[in-house]
């Protein structure tokens, strides 16, 4: 009854000396959907993404991933499974081009095989695998450029790459189009909704134009426990949810239409 559930956590708690930043969160999240975690500041998104990838040990409650109890399992455990957080393995060598850190991505995901890939033949196969994911995120053109001199805006198409590149099957984006302008935010919503076809998002965003475009559910935070859940459409009319966000996302949530 619960396959289409990637994704359940039951009760999840988490509190750092007497300060609770997340309590009872029972979130479930539908295999195959884009779910967006929204909330104002300090409303426990990033403390429930580290206890979601294992970085913070939560003090009460259960993760179940594919209905499996993996709530004592180390981060690379869960990483394993194919829980993959975007920002773990941004772009992390500021000096490699673009296609060299979408390579590195595929070699990690390959392991201890790693070896096995030395040969120059074998790394003409991840050079492949590499350009069909900048294809995927359009950064085709980008391939030989030093990833220091990629435009921001692109360099969140990179992260979403080497991020595909260790073949996520519940993708965690932590605020994939912060900091963007406008064309940027559109094009990397879009590149979010295809890189979606065959796998499951889970994204923490503030931007509402993007949560209410791409989201087939949202679930709202406010200290850390869950205020309320359901679509777009159902969410942003809820009074609580406009008194959560205090007249400021009032206009947001509205402008979002």
């Amino acid at each position: 009854m619960h396959h289409d559930l990637i994704l359940e956590t039951r009760n999840l708690g988490k509190a750092f000396r007497g300060f609770t930043a997340v309590s009872d969160v029972s979130l479930r999240v539908r295999r195959g959907s884009i779910h967006a975690l929204i909330g104002p500041n300090g409303a426990g998104k990033t403390t429930c993404f580290n206890l979601l990838t294992k970085f913070l040990e939560p003090t009460t409650g259960t993760i179940l991933f594919n209905g499996i109890d993996i709530t004592r399992e180390k981060p690379a455990q869960i990483a394993r499974r194919g829980v993959i957080r975007s920002f773990q393995i941004s772009a992390v060598f500021p000096h490699l081009t673009v296609m060299e850190n979408v390579r590195i991505g595929l070699q990690r995901q390959l392991g201890t095989a790693y070896q096995f890939w030395r040969s120059e033949r074998s790394l003409d196969v991840l050079n492949d695998r590499a350009m069909e994911l900048l294809e995927q995120v359009g950064l085709t053109e980008f391939a030989q450029t030093l990833t220091v001199n990629l435009p921001y805006g692109r360099k969140r198409a990179l992260e979403i790459a080497t991020t595909l590149a260790m073949e996520p099957e519940l993708m965690l984006l932590d605020e994939p189009t912060q900091g963007m302008g406008h064309e940027d935010v559109d094009r990397v919503t879009q590149l979010i909704k295809k890189v979606s076809a065959g796998r499951t998002i889970l994204m923490v965003e503030h931007n509402m134009s993007v949560v209410s475009s791409i989201a087939d559910k949202i679930t709202v935070l406010q200290r850390g426990a869950i205020l309320a859940e359901g679509p777009y459409a159902e969410v942003s009319k809820d009074p609580r949810v406009m008194e959560a966000y205090m007249g400021t996302a009032d206009a947001e949530l509205q402008g979002a239409h």
